[in-house]
């Protein structure tokens, strides 16, 4: 039976495949413990060598001092100490860029100013003046570096000691780590206390550099401020002036004239219409038969009360005298003529009273008119107040406005100039370094000598392994073979037929073995179904509607297709530069090879490749029989492929894939046309991969000079058959060129599905 997870043997014999010799992993631990003396030499040598290292090497001291750095700076002007709310996110970066800063070159060259490391042997300085500078120094003349010497020598040491320090943030804390190693523990200690301070005077020299600038920009402001605010004033007042604009208590004099004059033409109005009633009720008085003395002004008058009292008395002696004397007696003439007079003086006097009234009520009515033309003349100047006071609110504004900005700023510089003096960072030292006790490296002796025991140990089993492999003559185990008792049970037939035959040795000397072919599976999952003879899309062929199972579109990572792609890699592999060409070979002379050919080109034009598929099933033509009448009925959208006299047109298809179906000719005629297909399309570069459907089994002389145009061949294996046996009459077919199978496919589609679902769709 095939195995397939084996390679294959030329003779494709399994009786022939040797297994290579070796040892298990009982032989390995034989080995390694026959050579235990000297694993345990050289693990002894190499733990003293790690000791030896150790010791020889100068011990670091690393000292270590935290920071808390809280990025919620101190709020010392404003009314809360530190603000309310911050993201976090961003005082997680706001604290890793202050552990930057700590490294930074401003920070470590306060450093180095305050500790002199620039004349420190361990960040690049010391007295070493080399032989020059000693013999010179003999005769008391000391050589001073130059500006540029001295810039270097600070640049070295600054750069050593950079990188003698480490700062590290914990996560989700606000704490800063720095570390700094020396080969010194009080150095480390020192130098570790030292990058805190230097780092806390950095931040508050920052802090009053940016307070000192700000300070600088709004006091240069403050003079431009103020003097627009003093020229925005004087606009205002000037124009003031000139409009007239003048108050008290919030109002303008031209209101509160206009208001007293709203209110004096109120009582003029009621004073003339007081002046007519009492002027009318006395002329009403006068044209009535009653006494026209009979008025509120003539009652209240003394002169004509009276008035009426004589005229009373003298109509009572009137009516006594006519009482007395005839109507003629003189004396009652003289007292007729005395009442007539009194009647005509209370008349008068009453007179008086409507001419009074009546000019009352014409003084009335001009001062009622004056005023209200004046009131008029105020309207006007009113409305005038009220236009030019849009200008003047405008003026008011700007005024307003150059009042608070300069406000704004002059109170800005005065909080800023006090922050000069004022710390407001938040980052103080929680923990001062100390001088280490423990050295950080080179790691413990113990450890050191741990390390050189395991790995000498390792690297002497190592070497022995290898020596054995190498050079099996040293090896004193040989592989773990049968007990010689279990050899001798074996029959003699066995061992003749384990042997090769004499013959057969000599002609191969070297059994060679083959690499083992990919092995794909094409199964129903994999594929798609259409109905039979729709053959067209659009007016262009399309192989996916032939009716034979298709691979399903949209899933490039099907194992089917990556194990395709594989192949065709092997393929172009041994093609090199030329087009290659691939030939679909079977046991079976059904049209399971067509559906596999198919499928194998469809799934390389997918990919992008050019596909030329050639019929070389001269026997059958399954492929041939799928296009043939579709080339004789429209053959003039196709293009030409000429392979000779009858050569038969290279259908196109929507697919990417160029299909060229057998000539009906004789196999000597076809095969000659399918070899001169082939070249030509190797010579023209229009196709990247040629695959050949068939030959089928068996192969003539004709098919066998088909297969040797191929670099390639896969093999088809129906799972309807028995693909052992099929596979190893293909081999056994093969002869000498089995080495060219690049891969191996499973069919486990049915063809005969197809007619059974056409039926379903129809019943």
């Amino acid at each position: 039976m095939l195995i397939y997870d084996q390679p294959i043997k030329p003779d494709a014999r399994p009786a022939a495949v040797t297994a290579p010799a070796g040892f298990s992993v009982l032989d390995l631990a034989q080995l390694l413990w026959q050579r235990k003396a000297a694993i345990a030499s050289a693990a002894l040598i190499s733990a003293c060598i790690a000791v030896a290292v150790g010791k020889s090497l100068t011990p670091k001291y690393t000292a270590s001092t935290q920071l808390y750095v809280d990025p919620r700076e101190l709020q010392l002007v404003d009314r809360e100490l530190t603000p309310r709310a911050q993201d976090i996110s961003g005082l997680a970066m706001v604290v890793e860029s202050q552990a930057r800063v700590i490294t930074s070159n401003n920070v470590l060259l306060q450093v180095m100013r305050d500790t002199n490391l620039e004349k420190d042997p361990e960040f690049g300085g010391g007295d070493a003046k080399g032989l020059l500078g000693s013999l010179l120094g003999l005769f008391g003349i000391e050589l001073r570096p130059t500006a540029e010497q001295q810039k270097q020598i600070q640049m070295s040491a600054l750069e050593a000691l950079n990188r003698h320090v480490n700062v590290k943030k914990t996560d989700r804390t606000f704490i800063v780590d720095i570390d700094v190693w020396s080969y010194e523990p009080a150095k480390a200690a020192m130098l570790a206390n030292a990058i805190s301070k230097a780092y806390l005077a950095e931040s508050k020299q920052s802090q009053a550099a940016a307070a000192r600038r700000a300070t600088s920009d709004l006091s240069g402001r403050l003079k431009e401020l103020q003097e627009r605010l003093r020229n925005a004033e004087n606009t205002l007042a000037v124009y003031k002036a000139q409009n007239n604009f003048v108050g008290s208590q919030d109002t303008l004099i031209s209101d509160q004239q206009l208001s007293a004059s709203n209110q004096r033409l109120a009582a003029a109005r009621a004073l003339t219409l007081d002046a007519q009633a009492k002027y009318d009720q006395i002329a009403a008085s006068r044209k009535a038969s009653s006494d026209a003395g009979a008025i509120p002004e003539a009652l209240q008058s003394p002169t004509i009360a009276n008035l009426r009292a004589q005229f009373a008395e003298a109509r009572k002696r009137q009516a006594e005298l006519q009482s007395e004397l005839g109507p003629r007696h003189p004396a009652l003439r003289q007292m007729e003529q005395q009442v007539q007079d009194l009647r005509r003086a209370i008349n008068e006097e009453v007179e008086r009273f409507a001419q009074a009234a009546k000019n009352d009520l014409i003084r009335a009515r001009d001062y009622e008119a004056s005023l209200n033309k004046a009131l008029e003349t105020q309207k006007r100047q009113s409305v005038q107040m009220s236009q030019a006071s849009v200008r003047l609110r405008e003026l008011e504004r700007e005024v307003e406005a150059s009042r608070n900005v300069y406000q704004s700023f002059l109170k800005r510089s005065r909080e800023t100039e006090e922050q000069e003096s004022l710390n407001t960072s938040n980052a103080r030292i929680i923990g001062e370094a100390t001088v280490p006790q423990r050295r950080t490296f080179p790691p413990a002796m113990s450890l050191l000598m741990m390390i050189g025991f395991a790995l000498g140990g390792l690297a002497a089993a190592g070497w022995i392994v290898a020596a054995n492999q190498l050079m099996p003559g040293t090896n004193p185990l040989q592989p773990r073979d049968k007990a010689p008792s279990e050899a001798t049970k074996e029959p003699a037939a066995v061992e003749a037929a384990r042997e090769p035959p004499a013959a057969e040795f000599r002609a191969q000397p070297a059994v060679s073995l083959i690499e083992k072919p990919l092995i794909a599976r094409l199964q129903e999952t994999d594929v798609m179904r259409t109905l039979s003879s729709i053959l067209a899309t659009d007016g262009t062929a399309d192989v996916t509607r032939f009716g034979w199972p298709t691979l399903r579109a949209g899933f490039p990572l099907m194992t089917v297709l990556n194990a395709m792609r594989e192949m065709r890699a092997a393929l172009a592999r041994r093609a090199g530069q030329t087009p290659p060409v691939m030939a679909v070979i079977g046991a079976g002379s059904d049209q399971d090879r067509s559906i596999a050919a198919l499928n194998i080109a469809l799934a390389a034009a997918r990919d992008g490749a050019k596909v030329l598929l050639i019929d070389a099933d001269l026997k059958r033509r399954a492929l041939s029989d799928k296009v043939s009448h579709l080339a004789k009925s429209d053959s003039s959208r196709f293009g030409w492929l000429s392979i000779g006299a009858k050569a038969p047109r290279a259908i196109q298809t929507a697919n990417g894939i160029s299909i060229l179906p057998a000539i009906k000719a004789t196999d000597a005629k076809a095969g000659d046309a399918i070899r001169k297909a082939i070249a030509q399309a190797r010579s023209t570069d229009g196709h990247d991969l040629v695959i050949l459907d068939g030959p089928a089994m068996p192969w003539n002389p004709i098919d066998r000079k088909l297969l040797e145009m191929a670099e390639g061949l896969v093999a088809i294996l129906p799972v309807h058959l028995d693909i052992n046996d099929s596979m190893e009459d293909i081999i056994a077919a093969l002869g000498g060129a089995e080495h060219k199978l690049v891969g191996v496919v499973l069919c486990e589609v049915d063809p005969t599905a197809v007619g059974q679902q056409r039926d379903k769709q129809y019943a």
